[in-house]
């Protein structure tokens, strides 16, 4: 249930698992219509899809985009580019990849309907859930589930541009109201990303609360000009009345299965699109279920060692995810510092220790142990008395 990545790739390795199962994806919406712009992925996804599906990696590995850096640039300041690389790919053209390669084997694709209840499939052996965030096959047994939605501080909107960035640029902008700053990279020869975030009371205060898109996108256009180069902006498809100013939803659950029905994908968790994981949990899902049924054939007992081992694989990804997106929520603490600072602080955002001390204390261990790497130890220590101290005064405050 649901064609976007997950879904499709997990009906491709059933598929592989097993040609003579019969395997249909469901999709709400007509083909050839997604939400979003580019997904991003690194070395370690092409890595998955060569091991488990050797010719959807080719496919993808050759129509890949990749970007090279990490830039930083704080209003007119000189930016600064740290190393690094990765891939992005329209989301369109992943799943034009994975259609393809699922009909090529076999698999049924019925577009334009949904399914409103595990009940309407009553004679199959195993459905998965992979319908997304809001997953309508989810919450009506929400309680079972042990479902948590928890809605972060900070507003943001995806969107498009014609700029295309060879680098994952975060451009800030300090303006009169309060800070703003893009997530933006290119997926394509022509286009890129364009991902806007800010806090509440900057995005009232810039009078985007009930703002029409065209006016929003002019808004922007503005803000960023200095990184946009003249290019504009461009809402996703089917926003032409309504800005879709969102708040990010972390989605958590404490089962992963109910009877036959299994969770994938966002469906299951989301992680703060700070850290770029989405795509790639999503797959890595799909590969732990199909593994599971490989080396358990008893779906009940497949899908249980499925729910306990990607709750275990994806501790750290979700706790990295809450620091990166804590660290957002309180840019202003860093930006202060300077834009050298500002992206030496950003790049250790997944850090726990960062977020329990002065961001100065922090720069400083950072020199001081590049000046001197015995001093490693001692940097960590002081970041672990730091905790224990914070603590104690939050606790006696």
């Amino acid at each position: 249930m649901g064609g976007g990545p997950a879904g499709l790739y997990f009906a491709i390795l059933a598929k592989r698992l097993d040609p003579d199962q019969i395997v249909t994806v469901f999709e709400r919406g007509p083909e050839g219509t997604t939400y979003g712009w580019g997904v991003v992925f690194w070395d370690g996804l092409l890595e998955d899809l060569e091991r488990t599906d050797p010719e959807t990696a080719r496919q993808v590995r050759d129509r890949a985009f990749r970007w090279s850096d990490l830039t930083v640039r704080v209003d007119a300041a000189p930016p600064i580019r740290e190393g690094g690389h990765g891939y992005s790919m329209r989301r369109q053209t992943l799943l034009n990849i994975l259609i393809a390669r699922a009909r090529a084997l076999g698999v049924e694709l019925v577009f334009g309907r949904g399914v409103e209840d595990v009940s309407e499939l009553a004679d199959s052996d195993l459905v998965v859930a992979s319908d997304g965030v809001n997953s309508g096959l989810r919450q009506r047994r929400a309680d079972h589930f042990g479902t948590r939605v928890l809605r972060g501080r900070n507003m943001y909107i995806w969107l498009g541009t014609s700029k295309v960035f060879d680098s994952f640029t975060f451009p800030f902008v300090q303006t009169r109201e309060g800070l703003i700053w893009a997530h933006a990279y290119g997926f394509d020869s022509e286009n890129s990303t364009f991902i806007v975030e800010t806090s509440p009371e900057t995005w009232r205060g810039l009078g985007f609360e009930g703002l029409p898109p065209d006016d929003t996108m002019r808004l922007l256009e503005e803000i960023f000009g200095a990184s946009l180069d003249g290019h504009g902006l461009r809402p996703q498809a089917g926003t032409e009345d309504i800005t879709p100013w969102l708040k990010f939803q972390t989605v958590t659950n404490r089962n992963w299965h109910h009877g036959n029905l299994a969770l994938m994908g966002d469906a299951a968790h989301t992680t703060h699109f700070t850290i770029g994981s989405g795509t790639r949990l999503a797959l890595e899902d799909a590969i732990g279920l199909a593994t599971q049924l490989r080396e358990k054939p008893e779906i009940p007992a497949a899908l249980s060692a499925y729910g306990k081992q990607r709750s275990a694989d994806l501790i750290e990804a979700q706790r990295t995810a809450r620091n990166s997106a804590h660290w957002f929520e309180n840019a202003p603490r860093y930006i202060r510092h300077g834009t050298p600072e500002l992206a030496q602080l950003m790049s250790r955002r997944r850090s726990s220790f960062l977020r329990r001390m002065p961001p100065g204390v922090y720069l400083r261990l950072i020199q001081a142990g590049r000046r001197a790497p015995v001093l490693t130890d001692l940097a960590r220590r002081v970041v672990f008395g730091w905790r224990s101290l914070n603590r104690g005064w939050r606790r006696n405050r």
